[in-house]
Parts: structure tokens; sequence; C-alpha cells
């Protein structure tokens, strides 16, 4: 059985696009990254983990110290999530 090879090329433009509104991700961080992302958060000591929801594009949503949380923001948002490892 052979694999068929599909030739298609998305712009940048597209490809930075692709499953805006429709894709958030959930990523596990600690307390060290939040600045990187959430430049608003106000400052916290070193050693949490916590739970974020991006868009696919990257725009952070939410930052939680539960993890169920983001998964209700990214269903009450209409997103399908995914999580970054």
């Amino acid at each position: 059985m052979g694999l068929k090879s599909i030739s298609s090329s998305l712009s940048k433009n597209d490809l930075a696009h692709l499953g805006e509104g429709e894709i958030g991700y959930i990523r596990k961080m600690r307390s060290e990254e939040v600045s990187r992302c959430f430049p608003e958060a106000p400052e916290m000591g070193p050693g949490i983990d916590l739970w974020a929801l991006f868009g696919a594009d990257g725009t952070p949503i939410l930052l939680t110290d539960n993890r169920s949380s983001t998964f209700f923001k990214a269903a009450e948002d209409d997103l399908r999530t995914v999580t970054l490892h």
C-alpha cells in the first residue's frame, strides 16, 4: 500500500490564521514563564504550576491554576481544544 502525497502550499498568512476562532490549545506552564505570555498578570512566586489556554494563533485567553477551567473556557468560547506538550 503506497502513501499518496498531497501537494498544497499555504501562505504564511494562511498558516497564521489556521484554526483561528475554532481551535484552542492548552499548555501547562510554570509561574516563571507567565510574564512572557501574560504580561498583565500579577507577580507570582517561583515554582507554581499553572494552566493556560491560547487561541490557535497564540493569543493568550486564560491563565489558571485549575486545568478544568481551561476546558470550560474553551467550551464557552466554542473552541475545540488540543494539548501542547
